[in-house]
């Protein structure tokens, strides 16, 4: 998701913020006091949404933790981040409106949001004490930077070709499974070296 520009942002109570955003036609973060209006996302960016959603929730069936897209935020402190896909172990809290012990959380990048996702909110996340793993996944070209707790938060990075094992859930996906459907240069020329099965 896109944050609008520091010229949008409204200072509130975080108490203001919870009421607020139920009722909000715009979904906000809320960031130390000040909430930030989130944009529209592009169809790459859904394609990568839905594709790790689907495979993480079948993945999880029968088991205690769950995964959330979109529209669940994350408590960090005093602040409230939508991630773009987040896996939570524990009890959903605040009404059920946030969660505050994922072990997983999933970020999009665009040129929007890369200098955000990669500094601001990555510290956010790294001092959830119960987040295992952050990964960042490009949409305009294939590149997915997993930051893993038991790495000391050292990134490893994957391309097509690779499998990603997000070890805090026990899943190993292909990186070609992750960009199913994505329309960048690299799926293009990716498919065109495959094989027609007929």
């Amino acid at each position: 998701m896109t944050l609008h520009s520091e010229q949008d942002t409204i200072c509130m109570t975080e108490a203001e913020y919870l009421s607020s955003e139920l009722t909000s036609e715009v979904k906000r973060e809320y960031f130390d006091g000040y909430i930030y209006a989130m944009a529209g996302a592009s169809a790459n960016h859904a394609r990568i949404i839905g594709n790790i959603f689907s495979e993480f929730r079948n993945h999880l069936q029968g088991r205690p933790c769950e995964a959330f897209m979109a529209d669940m935020k994350v408590k960090a402190g005093k602040s409230y981040l939508y991630p773009d896909v987040v896996v939570d172990c524990g009890k959903i809290a605040g009404d059920e409106y946030f969660v505050v012990s994922p072990v997983i959380i999933v970020e999009i990048l665009s040129k929007s949001t890369r200098k955000n996702d990669t500094t601001k909110k990555l510290l956010y996340y790294l001092n959830l004490p119960t987040l295992q793993e952050y990964v960042l996944m490009e949409q305009e070209f294939v590149s997915i930077q997993v930051l893993r707790k038991s790495k000391h938060w050292t990134p490893e990075y994957y391309y097509l070709g690779d499998q990603v094992t997000f070890e805090s859930i026990g899943l190993t996906l292909s990186v070609e499974a992750i960009y199913d459907r994505v329309d960048n240069n690299d799926m293009d020329e990716f498919r065109q070296t495959k094989p027609i099965i007929s």
